[in-house]
């Protein structure tokens, strides 16, 4: 079932994770390929045991390789700058790459350098879209996910486990972070009305940043001490200042992207992720079954997967709901699956998702 498959993939990547070390880690220990690397991964900043998209995409990276016999490695670059990124692409094709591998805007600009340079090379860039990269060459495939559904679940989930007064912490306003915001009221709204539960409210706030700070926190400890009771935390560090918040009101918070539950198992009740790992390997099968390029699924486009392709969902097996069980979970993910369930994927800041049974404090 799909459920199981994110689960999987959701171990694997924690412990492959612990694998690699230095600026390139061979993962496929029975490689029949001659190269020094098959399939590369640049890493993102930060490093590859950040529990976060360089490791969950790297994890990707490396059960793909393991499970074909290839040689996967992974390149950090010097600095966070458009040049050192180029530069470790360079240095992977130099060794053989036949796919590099990246996670992350911030690869956008390097990614329109070196797709030029190297247009014998694949590159698969997962979470960039043509919003970053407006012209993706025919040997580039940006891969997005439907945060939308992610949201819509955690949603969901929330209200079916009893929380009545929710939070929406949004980094800035980018399409992403909207989509997540506003698959969560779909998904408390529609709950609301499935369970018959009333006067559910939900706070909603953009801080303009990625980056956990002071202001932040003390807008979390307002929200928890006048009552909200779980806040999801959607935009890169931010989750810290939420945290910190919700330690100190007893408060109850949803993780964002990957499972982040290993921030605090008592305070982190579930998260919308996006399953990195499984993108990955999706999108390697396609390019190794057309001889290392993309098909016209993925070539030269962007290519946004969701539940269907088992690449959104909560991670069930470490979540702590005490009502909202597995069996309405596997029924909405089957409804997403499917197309039986639809969800907004709206990213329009001026129009909000109507509701009529829960009430939604837009805030400034």
């Amino acid at each position: 079932m799909k459920k199981r498959v994110l689960s999987l993939v959701l171990a694997a990547a924690m412990v492959l994770s612990l694998v690699g070390c230095g600026s390139a880690t061979e993962s496929a220990d029975n490689a029949e390929s001659a190269s020094t690397t098959d399939i590369a991964f640049v890493t993102d900043v930060g490093n590859i045991d950040d529990q976060s998209f360089n490791q969950y995409t790297w994890a990707g990276v490396q059960e793909f390789a393991s499970a074909n016999g290839l040689v996967a490695n992974y390149y950090k670059p010097s600095e966070d700058s458009d040049a050192g990124r180029v530069e470790q692409m360079g240095n992977a094709v130099n060794d053989g790459a036949k796919v590099i591998v990246m996670a992350g805007y911030l690869f956008a600009g390097a990614l329109a350098e070196a797709q030029e340079k190297y247009p014998d090379v694949a590159f698969l860039a997962i979470d960039v879209s043509i919003g970053d990269l407006a012209n993706p060459a025919a040997n580039t495939a940006l891969i997005t996910f439907k945060e939308e559904q992610a949201g819509y679940l955690a949603g969901y989930a929330a209200v079916t486990d009893g929380y009545k007064e929710l939070g929406f912490l949004g980094g800035m306003a980018v399409p992403a972070v909207v989509r997540y915001g506003y698959g969560f009221v779909q998904g408390a709204e529609q709950a609301a009305k499935d369970t018959g539960a009333a006067d559910v409210n939900i706070k909603y706030w953009y801080s303009g940043s990625f980056v956990a700070n002071d202001d932040i926190k003390a807008k979390m400890d307002s929200w928890y001490s006048e009552g909200t009771e779980i806040v999801f935390a959607c935009g890169g560090s931010i989750c810290n200042s939420c945290l910190a918040a919700a330690q100190a009101n007893n408060g109850k918070m949803i993780g964002v992207d990957v499972d982040q539950s290993y921030l605090d198992t008592n305070v982190v009740v579930t998260s919308a992720m996006k399953a990195l790992a499984n993108s990955v390997k999706v999108t390697l099968a396609d390019a190794k079954a057309n001889d290392w390029k993309f098909s016209a699924t993925y070539a030269g486009k962007e290519t946004t997967l969701g539940a269907a392709e088992d690449c959104v969902g909560l991670p069930m097996s470490t979540s702590t709901f005490t009502t909202f069980s597995q069996e309405k979970y596997d029924e909405l993910f089957k409804g997403l699956a499917d197309g039986s369930l639809a969800v907004d994927n709206s990213f329009d800041t001026a129009v909000t998702p109507a509701v009529s049974t829960i009430s939604v404090d837009y805030q400034e």
